[in-house]
């Protein structure tokens, strides 16, 4: 998807990833291996849940050994722009 605002909306949508987000916010990191533990889904959702956020820029992942962490990213300045190209395209709507 080239639009990245839709992108985030749409990788919002979806409860599943809205309780990856929350596992991730309360705990700082994860693997898809720990997230499939505390949350009712399988490894195979999780990672497409986890590939989905990552795409939308919600979270990054790091290499550690065998798996990847992944973490919620910096989103200060990055969703200043977002929101910024939200507006402009609701007043060019409107």
């Amino acid at each position: 998807m080239s639009d990245p605002i839709g992108q985030v909306f749409s990788a919002l949508a979806d409860p599943s990833r809205r309780h990856v987000l929350g596992y991730l916010a309360h705990h700082g990191t994860a693997t898809a291996t720990e997230l499939t533990g505390e949350l009712p889904m399988t490894r195979q959702a999780v990672t497409k849940h986890l590939t989905t956020l990552s795409d939308a820029g919600l979270v990054a992942g790091e290499r550690a050994g065998r798996e990847i962490r992944y973490r919620l990213t910096e989103i200060g300045s990055e969703w200043d722009d977002r929101l910024d190209a939200l507006r402009r395209h609701l007043e060019q709507r409107g």
